[in-house]
């Protein structure tokens, strides 16, 4: 294995899903910036790499038979990465079977049900008229995703980690609880996940990946432009463009 691997990225829970799976597999990577406020996802060299302009994506200098490949999908880029190094990812297949499960069931559910209830709390009040479109927003999926904090909860129960061992189901499924809003939803309801919240944050990978979403921030990215209204088109409002 050779070669900095190049990740699309923005501070969101899916860009942080990659830097922390390189950051604890060891491997070298350069961020690429894709500023979604912007737009950067709708320009035509990254929708060469992700077709449904969504970052992350990667490009992988040294792929299969030593030739580049470029993945997008954040689920399908860490099994790809833990299939690279062998780490965190069974080889066994039983085991590797229950790692994909939640793999799917964060892709799937968690992630998508954690989007749509950020979105209703916290940016379709600004542009939608009808607040009982918000509000029924709101509410749908913020009791979806607390129904999906039990069905977690329920999973961590007498285990460290969601399958039992460290694996990239957690590292996909962590950013999401890590960056939540804590409107409606208390862990301490859920005290399994909570502690697996925490016992995840305190891994130094964990840290150092964390802390390059931070360094967006501290260099102004994060904001340029983010709570504008042009932005706020870029991001709910576009179709992808060629």
């Amino acid at each position: 294995m050779s070669g900095v691997i190049e990740i699309y990225y923005w501070p969101t829970p899916n860009g942080h899903k990659v830097t922390i799976a390189c950051e604890e597999m060891g491997l070298p990577y350069e961020i690429k910036p894709v500023n979604i406020g912007r737009g950067d996802q709708f320009k035509p060299e990254f929708l060469a790499i992700s077709p449904n302009n969504r970052m992350p994506a990667i490009i992988d200098p040294y792929g299969p038979g030593g030739e580049p490949i470029s993945i997008f999908e954040s689920g399908a880029i860490l099994q790809y990465l833990g299939r690279k190094t062998g780490l965190f990812y069974p080889k066994d297949e039983r085991a590797r079977v229950k790692v994909d499960e939640w793999v799917f069931w964060q892709m799937a559910n968690f992630g998508p049900n954690a989007g749509q209830r950020n979105h209703f709390r916290n940016y379709a009040p600004s542009f939608i008229l009808d607040q009982r479109q918000v509000a029924y927003g709101a509410i749908r999926y913020t009791n979806e995703v607390h129904r999906l904090y039990g069905v977690l909860d329920g999973q961590l129960t007498g285990k460290a980690y969601i399958t039992g061992d460290y694996s990239i189901a957690d590292m996909l499924t962590w950013p999401w609880v890590a960056t939540r809003s804590s409107s409606a939803l208390d862990l301490d309801e859920f005290p399994a996940l909570k502690a697996w919240q925490a016992r995840v944050e305190a891994r130094e990978a964990v840290g150092r990946a964390m802390a390059k979403g931070r360094d967006f921030v501290s260099g102004g990215l994060q904001g340029q432009g983010s709570e504008s209204q042009a932005a706020r088109s870029v991001l709910f409002g576009q179709r992808a463009r060629r």
